[in-house]
Parts: C-alpha cells; sequence; structure tokens
C-alpha cells in the first residue's frame, strides 16, 4: 500500500510487532518469538519435548535448544512441521541427535509440471521480495518477523525431511502423554495445518494467522492460493474453544474472547477482499478497476493487526482475479496487444519523441509521481530509446515509490529491482 509516511509506519510496526519473547501460554506449552523469522512452539511432556517448528537456521536453532534447556533437560524427541516453508524448518537439524518423529502433511494439490523450469526466475524474485540482498537499513524487515538468519551471518538453512506425512484431513494422537490433534487448514499453503492441544485450549495455527493483511499473493510468484479455502479453514479454526493462540509469526493471542474477536476480523478482512473481487468481476469490472477501488472497511482497515506490512488488498484482488478467470480481463482490445516495442515506439512518437518523453519524467519525478515517471520510463526501455537514461530514472522512481510503501514486501522490490537498474547487487 503506498502512503505519504509509508516507510515510518513500516518502521513503527517492525519496532513492536515482534520483540524477542518466550511466552508460556499454558503449563509447560511455550512461544518462542523474535528469535529468528519465525516463532516456534515447544511441548514438555512426560519424557521429552515436542517441538512445533524449528526457526529459520541451524544457528538460531541452537540458540532454541539454549532457551529449551533454560526450561527442561528434556530432550527434543518430536518434531512437527506447520508447512513447508523453508523458515519454519530450516533449523530442524540442530535437533536431529535426539529426535525420533518427525510429522508433516502432505499437500492436496499437486505442484504444476515443469515448475522446475522457472527455478532461476522463482528465485530471483524471492531475493526480491524478501531483500535478501539489501542491507538492514534498506531491508528494514522481512515484514512478519526479523531478516531471516542466512542474510544476518547467522548460519544457514538445514533441513531433515519429515519420517511420518499424513494425508488424512485430521490426525488424533498422543505423544508422550500428550494429547493433540493435527488438522489440515489449507491457506498459505496447500500443506498447512493446525496443531489443537484440548487439555490446555492452546491452537497452534502456523501461518493462517499472523499480525498483518496476510499475504494471498506473493509478489516471488506462485500457484494460485486458494482465498476461499483459507477462508474455510479460518472457520474452522474458530469452532476450536480455544482460548490461547500461537502463531507462526508476531505476538500470541492470550484470552478466550480476545481469540475469537481477532481470528474472526482477520477472516471478515479476507471475506470482504474474495465477496468484493468476485461481485465486482461479476459486473464486468476489470482487475486494474477493482485493484484501485476496494478497500477494507474503516472497521477492519484500522485494527493494528490487519495494516498491510506484508499482503495488501489490491495484490490480493489481482490474484483473486487471474485465479479465477486468468489473463484475459474480457476487453477484446487485449486480446491481440500491440508487441511491447511497437506499442512503445507508437506512444513515444505520438507524445512528441523521446526528448519530449524525458522532460515528462523529469517533471513527474520533481512533482513527485513517481508511478507515472516509471511508467513513461518503461516506454523509453521498450522501445530502445534513452533506454540506459530511462533506467536510470526508473531506478530514482522506484526508490521514490519504496519510501510511500508500507508492505516489506513491496519495498524490498523496489529497492532490489532499482539496485539491478543501476548495476549494483541485485540476487
Amino acid at each position: 500500500m503506498l502512503t505519504a509516511n509509508g516507510e515510518q509506519l513500516l518502521k513503527g510496526f517492525a519496532a513492536t510487532a515482534y520483540p524477542s519473547t518466550l511466552t508460556e501460554a499454558a503449563k509447560g506449552i511455550y512461544h518462542v518469538m523474535g528469535y529468528a523469522h519465525s516463532n516456534s512452539i515447544f511441548i514438555i511432556a512426560e519424557k521429552s519435548v515436542i517441538l512445533i517448528d524449528t526457526l529459520d537456521t541451524d544457528v538460531r536453532a541452537e540458540k532454541l535448544k539454549s532457551l529449551i534447556a533454560g526450561i527442561t533437560d528434556k530432550p527434543v524427541k518430536t518434531l512437527i512441521y506447520t508447512h513447508g516453508h523453508p523458515d519454519h524448518r530450516g533449523g530442524a537439524a540442530a535437533f536431529k541427535d535426539t529426535v525420533a518423529e518427525i510429522i508433516a502433511f502432505a499437500p492436496k494439490k499437486a505442484v504444476l509440471g515443469r515448475t522446475a523450469a522457472l527455478n532461476d526466475i522463482l528465485k530471483k524474485r524471492a531475493a526480491f521480495q524478501h531483500g535478501y540482498s539489501l542491507s538492514d537499513a534498506e531491508a528494514l524487515t522481512q515484514g512478519i518477523g526479523i531478516r531471516e538468519g542466512f542474510t544476518a551471518g547467522a548460519g544457514n538453512y538445514a533441513f531433515v525431511p519429515p519420517t511420518t506425512v499424513y494425508e488424512e484431513d485430521k490426525v488424533r494422537r498422543t505423544i508422550d502423554g500428550i494429547e493433540l490433534e493435527l488438522v489440515w487448514a489449507p491457506g498459505e499453503t496447500d500443506d498447512q495445518i493446525f496443531v489443537w492441544l484440548p487439555a490446555s485450549k492452546v491452537l497452534c495455527c502456523g501461518d493462517n494467522y499472523y499480525a498483518c493483511f496476510p499475504n494471498l499473493y506473493a509478489l516471488r510468484g506462485m500457484q494460485y492460493r486458494d482465498v476461499g479455502a483459507w477462508i474455510d479453514s479460518l472457520d474452522l479454526m474458530l469452532t476450536y474453544p480455544a482460548e490461547c493462540v500461537l502463531p507462526g509469526h508476531t505476538k500470541p493471542l492470550i484470552g478466550k474472547d480476545v481469540v475469537r474477536d481477532v481470528l474472526s476480523n482477520f477472516r471478515n478482512a479476507i471475506d470482504f477482499v474474495l465477496t468484493e473481487t468476485l461481485q465486482g468481476m461479476n459486473r464486468g469490472l476489470s482487475a486494474d478497476e477493482l485493484a484501485d477501488t476496494i478497500k477494507l472497511p474503516e472497521h477492519l482497515a484500522r485494527l493494528p493487526y490487519l495494516g498491510e506490512f506484508y499482503g495488501t488488498v489490491a495484490w490480493s484482488v489481482r490474484a483473486i482475479y487471474s485465479g479465477y478467470v486468468g489473463w484475459f480481463d474480457g476487453n477484446p482490445t487485449n486480446l491481440n496487444n500491440l508487441p511491447p516495442r511497437e506499442h512503445a515506439i507508437k506512444m513515444i512518437d505520438l507524445i512528441g519523441g523521446e526528448t519530449k518523453v524525458l522532460a515528462e519524467i523529469e517533471k513527474a519525478l520533481s512533482d513527485q509521481n513517481a508511478q507515472w515517471a516509471i511508467e513513461l520510463c518503461d516506454l523509453l526501455i521498450a522501445s530502445g530509446r534513452e533506454a540506459e537514461r530511462a533506467k536510470r530514472l526508473k531506478a530514482q522512481g522506484l526508490l521514490a515509490l519504496s519510501k510511500l510503501e508500507t508492505s516489506a514486501n513491496g519495498r524490498h522490490y523496489y529497492i532490489a529491482c532499482a539496485k539491478e537498474l543501476l548495476g549494483g547487487a541485485a540476487s
């Protein structure tokens, strides 16, 4: 979301959203936050420790081991992955000497065939989204947590594959005296689960809730995240009488009323965006029109846990549009667009030549209309006319937009692309 004080809002959020904290959420159940990009939860069982997610790197997981050792001398025997994102399982190897079982769920939908052919561009876009090549001053935060360990010299991913992989919707287990339910709950990922601990009324929700407007779409590029299924998963979570919710990022929710209020508002915000987008699509509106007009209602937008510091409403609208009807917006003009270079040349000639376009870019930058400036830069870059100068001006515009962007992901993308245009490190 672009706003005049976007950078300051993001800084303020990052300063307060995930301080290093060890919280005993219920007797023998601990929530670890702020020691890595993701959170971890450990449960002291009769003779061992059950660990839900392992932080993001081996070095940070060693610190987690020290935290556990400060509470109990029981070994970690069971790991549970709430989902397959690397920041939640990157520290697993730190526990391999004691762990006897590693539990995960299989995704119900297969990855699109030949996705591996996109490895290079997906890796580059992921680096742009997360700001992996940026300095701490440039990146500020990764939105829903501190920067991943490998960006800060704090270790590397150290994965260990699961030994037990479930395909059921729900599994009830008693592990070393601890009764729990593992429940498939697709949302941010298709292999996402939550863990319900009935004796303590604690629900460990993975990434289906965190205190930001969620990444219904990730800039790095990915298969469509089923927003309707995400809402269904939140509805399912709300059927449990939870008195505490422990998320995979940001702070715990403590208290039955707090849990119900926050999860309901979070769910309703996602539902609002999906409903408004589908209704607008049904009226024949384009993705651009919908992204420009759909905003959260004030009673939701003002809530501190729905700030657009990670995902944004506009990107979500565009993802929903594409996910349901694909690239075509219904306008026959767009069935066979002119090739980009031909379109750019014709537009530049219509405007009055590249000199006039450059003057308009400079004016737009001076007037703090950076979006218009970079769109004009793209005409010159596509045409090949004054392309190098246009790249430098576009970088200037991207850096200006980064100051307005509340989303850490968007900020990173603007800055990383600007550095690439200027010949700096980009990935």
